[in-house]
């Protein structure tokens, strides 16, 4: 049967959320009141997938990414417009030349177990942990050669190069630093503290039911006076997303962030009084959805079929009907935030065309056979949320208009990711991804051929190999030249649009929806992915 897809006019919303960053607040009027921020109280939200560790040091994924600033902190913060302020480092200098970096410490800062924080847990953690095992932190951290530690309270970063991305890339979310004393000496991917870890963050873990929950609850010890606010929080993980969305509206929940609940839930109950949703603090992580094909099927291999699959989906469509206009259709690689390398000039576009398609597919040499089909696929969509999977309907169908028969595979999150990164078992993925606050550090993971390393997850799904593309990325890498660094990206989004390993879908815009006692969840640039020390519920 045919799934139909209702038409949703949401294009005045979508124009009033370009503006929102510049907001002060997003709200309806009379939703917010001026009060004053109370300590105590519990946070309830439901969230999914469920985490495997609770180490955003070892993985990007979304659930530990969320946790990992509770619990942990980094060297800086930022705030709105990334502008660096002080975490673990209370002020930091850079060499003329761009390859040394002193940061001083912050003195009198404990683990949760009681052990003084020392620059030789920085050291330890960029040059064993980072650079060796994090998704982006191989490319982000390349260049760090090594971390000198002259006293406990400094820490000097040494870079064969320069490079502008790092700077960006310190925050607890994106660089936690992990305790030395607990991981030294140890297989870091299988250390007890994965699960059970000791931080330096606002919150310490009280409970942690494999997946079922997490209970976080203050840390007494915390460096910074007076905060967190919060005593408690419980993260329950509920696959179902109009569960999550019962669980808000019925007040079993306070919140949900990071568009855990469908694009018309969130819409539909930010009409309400009641609630409220906020757009801001996403600079530091821009998401888009996409599609990746995987070269090594010798059908995807072929460029003609890729544009050909192009101009057979429609991804205004997906933006309006499946997202409901909280997003805009993409079309480069890069997500249309980061205003200082994004650029559609000269970028080969792919028109929503089926008769366009269907020549693309004769000319590459499949033709439909007897029963109409030319040649099947299997699309996996990524299993957290609605979105991917509804989209992966729409995709179905509109590739069966041109004669490729396409079954879509559902599986939980650990068999998908092994599926597509370990075990490369597939022909199409469609997921959501955080293309990050520099090219760099989110989108070069996906088309450098250094990225592709089977087991290791989000990064060159497609097994994309383009010397002029690798040359292209290593250069912005390493550019401080600003001019000359957005023409090399402007290079690169004009080749990998015209090579098509990766098919952009949709440069999401992310929104949490909170009730009205939730006031302060989005403090800075980092959002709800930072430690939510400002967090506070009324009574």
């Amino acid at each position: 049967m045919t799934q139909k897809f209702p038409t949703v006019g949401r294009r005045s919303f979508l124009a009033g959320l370009a503006a929102s960053t510049a907001l002060p607040l997003i709200a309806m009027p009379g939703k917010l009141w001026a009060q004053e921020p109370r300590a105590g109280g519990t946070l309830r939200t439901p969230a999914w997938p469920a985490p495997s560790v609770l180490n955003s040091a070892i993985s990007t994924a979304g659930p530990e990414t969320f946790l990992g600033p509770k619990m942990f902190d980094g060297l800086l913060a930022y705030d709105f417009g990334m502008v660096a302020k002080p975490q673990l480092a209370t002020d930091w200098q850079m060499s003329d030349d761009g390859l040394r970096i002193t940061f001083n410490l912050r003195e009198g800062v404990t683990w949760h177990d009681g052990e003084p924080f020392t620059a030789h847990d920085v050291a330890f953690t960029f040059m064993e942990v980072l650079k060796v095992h994090h998704g982006r932190g191989r490319t982000t951290f390349g260049d760090l050669l090594a971390v000198e530690t002259p006293d406990d309270l400094t820490a000097i970063f040494v870079l064969e190069t320069p490079n502008p991305a790092m700077m960006r890339a310190l925050d607890s979310r994106e660089s936690p630093i992990l305790p030395a004393h607990i991981y030294e000496g140890t297989d870091i991917l299988d250390n007890p503290a994965n699960t059970a870890p000791i931080g330096t963050g606002p919150f310490k873990l009280a409970e942690y039911e494999i997946g079922s929950y997490v209970v976080l609850v203050k840390n007494p010890d915390y460096w910074e006076e007076g905060y967190p606010l919060l005593d408690r929080m419980v993260i329950q993980y509920v696959p179902d997303s109009a569960t999550r969305a019962a669980m808000l509206e019925s007040g079993q929940a306070d919140a949900v962030f990071l568009n855990m609940i469908p694009a018309q839930d969130i819409v539909r109950l930010d009409e309400q009084p009641d609630f409220t949703m906020d757009t801001r603090g996403f600079e530091g992580m821009p998401s888009a959805q996409q599609m990746d094909f995987n070269l090594d099927n010798p059908i995807l291999a072929n460029v003609m079929v890729r544009h050909a699959i192009a101009h057979a989906i429609d991804p205004e469509w997906i933006t309006q009907n499946v997202w409901y206009g909280l997003g805009t259709a993409g079309k480069t690689p890069l997500h249309v935030d980061q205003v200082e390398y994004y650029t559609t000039e000269g970028v080969p576009e792919y028109p929503y065309d089926l008769d366009r398609a269907n020549e693309l597919l004769d000319e590459a040499g499949y033709p439909r056979g007897d029963n109409g089909t030319r040649f099947e696929l299997m699309l996996d969509p990524s299993p957290w949320g609605t979105e991917s999977i509804t989209a992966s309907a729409y995709v179905r169908e509109q590739l069966r208009q041109v004669g490729i028969d396409v079954t879509v595979r559902t599986q939980d999150f650990g068999v998908f990711v092994t599926t597509v990164w370990t075990d490369r078992a597939h022909d199409l993925v469609l997921y959501t991804v955080n293309l990050g606050v520099d090219p760099t550090i989110g989108t070069q993971r996906f088309y450098w051929s250094e990225s592709y390393r089977p087991g290791s997850a989000f990064t060159n799904g497609a097994h994309y190999m383009n010397p002029e593309v690798d040359a292209l990325l290593e250069a912005a890498q390493v550019e401080t030249d600003p001019q000359a660094r957005r023409d090399q990206y402007a290079e690169f989004q004009r080749i990998v649009m015209r090579d098509l390993p990766v098919m952009p879908i949709t440069n999401i815009h992310g929104a949490n929806i909170a009730s009205t006692r939730v006031h302060d969840h989005t403090v800075d640039a980092l959002g709800v992915l930072g430690g939510f020390t400002r967090l506070w519920i009324e009574e």
